[in-house]
């Protein structure tokens, strides 16, 4: 049987990447793992770390971002409220060739 559709903020409020107040520039949305420094990966749909080479982590807007966290809480969540997950604004070092989480390591629990 189906899962019921998540609330629109099942992963955090919508927010434009154009509008946030950010100390570094954000190249995408990304799929966070809370407590963890994983992002989900694009083309595999699993969780890697940011170091990861593999990791394809950046999605062009909210929307895909929540499209991607939707359909990994669908195969691995039961029950889907549990997922700790967030969306969040995200970069890509091209030096160090690895993606950066801009807020950090986002815990779960204040």
């Amino acid at each position: 049987m189906p899962c019921p559709p998540l609330p629109a903020d099942a992963f955090g409020d919508r927010f434009a990447l154009d509008t946030l107040p950010l100390a570094r520039g954000a190249a995408g949305y990304a799929v966070q793992m809370l407590d963890t420094d994983k992002l989900l990966d694009r083309l595999t749909g699993t969780f890697l770390p940011v170091r990861s080479e593999q990791l394809d982590g950046l999605f062009d807007s909210f929307d895909d971002a929540y499209a991607g966290a939707s359909a990994w809480v669908e195969m691995h969540c039961p029950p889907p409220e549990d997922h700790r997950l967030a969306i969040v604004p995200a970069s890509f070092d091209h030096l160090l060739n690895r993606h950066v989480l801009i807020y950090g390591v986002l815990c779960g629990q204040p």
